[in-house]
């Protein structure tokens, strides 16, 4: 027995699909990348695709492909309807196949969440998170969109894809069909849910047949809609087992609709939070059944297997993370695997601004082609100042390029500002880049000078100097502000200070928010996924339909009053894809918000605001101040008045908005200058 079966015995046990196998129970997750519309996108994809399957996941699910205009995403996003596409996909297929993987194409109709004039849906209900009502399909309609189906199977079939995967989850048409909340049809289509499912079971049926037996059809079955009027678990079983009868090769999980109002993926949500929907499951069908949301290492992955909740993992995020996640974990070196912490910030939130996705602690992630990592021609002597995310990830690639690598940090612990964000409730998987960079950092033989603070002459001996001194919390000018009970954010998270009952905040930005989220924190001796479900409404015994209940939300410890100066809605900048998730957790607590205001003092009593032209006093205990940060440069002034040519990267280049994506992608671009 090797060391992965050993350690992992589930998660590297082949499955028999019967007419073929995988090689073990790792499935990476569709994501939509925005290469799938960039110019020369199907050889970048073909790179990405093709290191994860070197990587040796067990099978691959691409990013969603639509079957016809109506199905688009957005205007020109991706389908595939004619034989002349062929080639481009034989890239993908072709490379995947030459590293030894199985691949399969997401076949995806957006419906009423397309984001153009031509979006089709059952009935013409507009979705709440799109502008345009779509158009109902009529009954020639939907015999044209199942052989648009069909015909999209069958390309993907001849340009080498293993199978496809059919999304019939997250909202999308084919959910549409089935939830009454949007299907409102009289005909044969609508009405009973024997009428609502026949179209996923026309579909599945139609590929299998055209399609034949040897060929993966996987169905994205939505097993938790989390939405008003969504299906019951009943009919979610009833649909499992009628599409396993018309031909499904696996029953893959979908958990909520983009409409919802619960966090699925943001890491805030628990490890695994979501794997017991799956476990329900189990049994009812005799296919294999795939879980999903949440999963990011070995060891979950391995629990939710060894504990019966399903046949397969599917994980999509990590795999912008670590393109070699799979292998990392076959032997035995988990400790290096670049772990996905959730955050979406470079990923989905990219997607959703009409870029490319990457990720955070990976900016390689969707640029293979782009940026190559590249062995150093020739070796130099790095000083990088600062251990923040941008120092370590300079330090690490550098040396990892095999440059001589010293890193200063003047404080006892690495980390700069991770320090901070991963003490926030819903952040610690922060903790994990941390002890990723720990170890690159001893992996790699880098120099590390930790609880020293860098001076002009100790660098004076190195060929390169990068800077990553990073930032300090700014203070402000309110008359007041150097009274006791008025404190900075970085002293509260720390530890150092602690704060009163009611506490007024300045500054709501993203760090503002943390801090009303820390403030609100409470210990607690409950199951961490039973504890998210129940805040958040959902039904673990699955009783009303779309699998909600009404939360429950413990009384906030604190009365938090969060302030800024702007009119702007608080949190404006928060991400795309989880700002509303940040700004509904405040809200729930009782969290005041004030905007537009102007600072006019603090005394023992609170502090004094105006707002609308009235002046007035909150009444706190504390004062936290939120109010941005500052860049640390007084080691490079020395440095410029000296003459000496340095790089800086991170808080200390940039210290607006930190921003930890940008951080890393700036230390892994000028290691790879260097």
């Amino acid at each position: 027995m090797n060391d992965a079966t050993s350690r992992y015995p589930h998660l590297f046990q082949p499955l028999d699909l019967g007419f073929t196998s995988l090689k073990n129970r790792i499935l990476m997750g569709s994501m939509h990348t925005g290469l799938e519309e960039e110019k020369d996108g199907f050889h970048r994809m073909a790179e990405y695709y093709g290191q994860r399957a070197a990587g040796g996941v067990g099978l691959i699910v691409t990013g969603g492909v639509a079957p016809n205009r109506a199905g688009w995403v957005a205007p020109f996003s991706l389908r595939l309807h004619s034989s002349t596409q062929l080639p481009n996909h034989r890239l993908i297929t072709d490379r995947v196949h030459n590293e030894g993987g199985k691949i399969c194409m997401q076949i995806l109709h957006s419906g009423r969440y397309g984001y153009h004039p031509l979006c089709v849906a059952p009935s013409r209900l507009k979705a709440p998170v799109n502008r345009f009502r779509p158009w109902a399909l009529s009954e020639k309609g939907i015999r044209s969109t199942i052989d648009d189906f069909t015909q999209c199977a069958l390309l993907a079939r001849e340009s080498g894809y293993d199978g496809v995967e059919v999304m019939g989850s997250e909202g999308y048409l084919i959910n549409e069909f089935i939830a009454q909340k949007t299907n409102k049809r009289e005909d044969d289509w609508g009405g009973s849910f024997e009428n609502r499912i026949r179209f996923p079971l026309e579909i599945v049926r139609s590929i299998r047949e055209k399609a034949g037996q040897d060929f993966i059809i996987i169905y994205r079955l939505s097993m938790l809609d989390l939405v008003k009027d969504g299906s019951t678990w009943d009919e979610v079983v009833l649909l499992a087992k009628e599409i396993e009868k018309v031909g499904a090769t696996i029953i893959n999980t979908g958990i909520g609709w983009h409409e919802a109002r619960v966090p699925t993926i943001a890491t805030m949500v628990p490890r695994a939070g979501f794997t017991w929907v799956t476990k329900r499951m189990m049994g009812e069908v005799n296919i294999p059944l795939v879980t999903t949301n949440r999963i990011n290492m070995p060891e979950v992955a391995e629990k939710a297997l060894a504990e019966g909740c399903a046949d397969m993992v599917s994980m999509a995020r990590p795999f912008l993370a670590d393109p070699d996640w799979v292998v990392k974990a076959a032997t035995g070196r988990d400790a290096e695997i670049n772990t996905c912490i959730g955050c979406n910030q470079a990923c989905l939130d990219h997607i959703f601004k009409r870029k490319s996705a990457t990720c955070l602690v990976n900016p390689r992630a969707c640029r293979e082609t782009e940026i190559p990592f590249t062995p150093a021609e020739i070796t130099k002597k790095v000083a990088v100042v600062g251990a923040g995310p941008a120092g370590m990830a300079c330090a690490v690639t550098a040396a990892a390029r095999g440059h001589q690598v010293t890193l200063f940090e003047a404080n006892d612990q690495l980390g700069g500002q991770f320090l901070l964000a991963r003490n926030i409730p819903g952040k610690d998987e922060f903790s994990e880049t941390l002890r990723y960079y720990r170890h690159e950092i001893e992996r790699h033989g880098v120099d590390l000078r930790i609880g020293y603070r860098a001076t002009k002459d100790d660098l004076s001996d190195y060929d390169e100097i990068v800077m990553a001194s990073g930032v300090v919390p700014r203070n402000v000018s309110i008359p007041g502000a150097e009274l006791n009970h008025v404190v900075l954010y970085s002293d509260v998270l720390t530890g150092a200070e602690t704060v009163g009952d009611r506490v007024a905040v300045i500054g709501a930005g993203g760090i503002g928010f943390d801090m009303a989220a820390f403030l609100l924190h409470q210990e607690s001796n409950q199951d961490p996924i039973s504890e998210f479900l129940s805040e958040w409404g959902v039904d673990r015994e699955y009783t009303q339909r779309g699998g909600l209940r009404v939360p429950l939300i413990p009384a906030a410890p604190r009365e938090v009053h969060l302030f800024q100066r702007k009119k702007t809605k608080p949190g404006a900048n928060l991400g795309k894809t989880t700002g509303w998730i940040h700004r509904l957790e405040l809200k729930k607590n009782g969290v005041k918000f004030w905007t537009g205001v102007e600072y006019l003092s603090i005394d023992e009593n609170g502090l004094w605001i105006s707002q609308n032209n009235e002046d007035r006093l909150v009444a706190v205990d504390s004062i936290v101040i939120c109010a941005g940060q500052e860049s640390e440069l007084s080691l490079a002034n020395e440095l410029e008045e000296a003459g000496i040519a340095y790089h800086i990267i991170g808080g200390a280049k940039e210290a607006a908005e930190l921003d930890a994506q940008r951080a890393i992608a700036q230390g892994t671009e000028v290691a790879d200058s260097l």
